[in-house]
């Protein structure tokens, strides 16, 4: 086998392997050998059709069989040979069986990285804690969440809910199919675009007012994005919430058996620590990550940002496939992904990188903390652990996970620190977005 390798771009390479005519004639003789035992042919009896018959009749199928063998077998002996580690897989052209076998193999190699800087890199970690002014306003949205609605006569004001009839037209052309009934909005709860929540205030039962607000530029409705629109709304009824009592009877409704407002606010705290430990965590990791994306500059193999697009775009079809619409109607262009691609196949390749040259193993006392730690949530947290141990794919995506952690921890051990103090809404509320 002869192997020769063109360079056509940074990452680019075109491949040609010649294998000599004898060797394929060697196993095309040897396939047709064992099929001519095998074939039945009238006339024959099975295993005594001649030789020169099932060359005649199966030759070129077979010699078809046997180069895509070779092809498959000399790739990856000649990527071997060559030392190239090629990133997806090859584009084969160019057959010539003139003079014996030669094919041509395009593809694209990864990348050499360079870590040089890695060590050190300036990082600012966020540090916060749980007050109990902090348990107060979880309490107050515990309470939220279980609020009442009560009909009130007076003009409608923040936070209240208001039943209304509506109907909207942009360009002449009423867009709401007639007029919308019975449709109830929490005034302030930021639920429909910007500027109609702020026209709803000041309305009583039975008034009707219309005004004008314009789409945002960003709307998924391309008719409408960026359009000014008309609103003709007419008030049912104004609706103010009630709160429950933090009582006993409310306090056990949030899994608090005995009842009481220590152990409450206790558990509550408890929770708030976690959710905060995670959020602080999560917020220094992609501080991390991100100091590493723009400190380790590579060139990225198109064909593996092409694939994580795909991923990317995966949900978005899944789900317009369930609701019967076509991938068109989407309006998905691969650009909107290509940046983010690029971040995560970048640091896919640097961190992997990481792991090779500082040997990081996945820590299996930290993979089985971590599970432990996902099933505190659920009802049956034994069960939930034994879930995920129960199957590699479901364990894997975890330990993956770790070890990606890991590697994290190595880089903050080895950066420069800055430490902000900051709140537990701040960290959550970022956390959210």
């Amino acid at each position: 086998m002869q192997v020769s390798v063109e360079k056509t771009s940074e990452l680019s390479r075109k491949m040609t392997v010649s294998v000599p005519e004898t060797v394929v004639q060697e196993k095309v003789a040897e396939r047709l050998k064992t099929l001519a035992r095998q074939v039945k042919i009238d006339g024959f009896r099975p295993g005594k059709v001649p030789q020169h018959v099932v060359n005649k009749m199966y030759g070129e199928k077979v010699r078809g069989e046997v180069a895509g063998d070779l092809i498959q077998s000399t790739y990856y002996d000649a990527l071997r040979d060559q030392n190239l580690n090629p990133a997806g897989q090859p584009h084969i052209h160019d057959l010539d069986e003139t003079e014996g076998f030669k094919y041509i193999a395009e593809f694209e190699v990864y990348p050499e990285i360079s870590l040089a800087g890695i060590e050190g890199l300036a990082i600012t970690q966020s540090l916060a804690t749980v007050e109990e002014s902090d348990v107060d306003a979880m309490i107050e949205k515990l309470q939220t969440q279980k609020k009442s609605w009560n009909e009130v006569e007076r003009a409608s004001q923040d936070k209240d809910r208001i039943t209304i009839a509506f109907a909207g037209v942009s360009e002449g052309e009423n867009f709401t199919d007639g007029t919308v009934q019975d449709f109830a909005v929490e005034i302030g709860a930021k639920q429909m675009i910007p500027g109609f929540e702020d026209n709803l205030t000041g309305l009583k039962n039975g008034e009707s007012k219309i005004f004008s607000v314009t789409f945002p530029e960003e709307y998924n409705n391309a008719k409408l994005a960026g359009k000014p629109t008309e609103f003709t709304v007419e008030v049912i009824k104004v609706e103010e919430p009630g709160l429950p009592v933090v009582d006993e009877e409310f306090i056990k409704g949030y899994g608090t058996q005995d009842g009481l407002m220590a152990t409450f606010r206790a558990d509550i705290k408890t929770n708030m620590e976690r959710e905060l430990a995670q959020a602080l965590h999560g917020k220094l990791k992609n501080t991390v990550l991100e100091a590493l994306y723009e400190k380790v500059q590579l060139k990225i193999p198109g064909i593996l940002i092409e694939e994580e697009i795909q991923n990317l775009m995966k949900p978005y079809l899944e789900s317009a496939k369930r609701n019967k619409l076509k991938q068109a109607d989407l309006q998905l262009p691969k650009e909107m992904f290509k940046d983010q691609a690029e971040r995560r196949v970048a640091l896919g390749l640097i961190l992997g990188e990481i792991i090779r040259t500082q040997d990081i193993k996945v820590d299996d006392s930290k993979v089985r903390t971590t599970i432990e730690d996902m099933a505190k949530s659920y009802e049956q947290p034994e069960a939930y652990v034994s879930w995920y141990y129960s199957d590699k794919s479901r364990l894997n995506s975890v330990q993956q996970m770790v070890l990606e952690d890991q590697t994290v921890e190595w880089l903050v051990s080895k950066a420069k620190i800055a430490n902000e103090t900051t709140s537990f809404s701040d960290i959550m509320d970022a956390n959210q977005r």
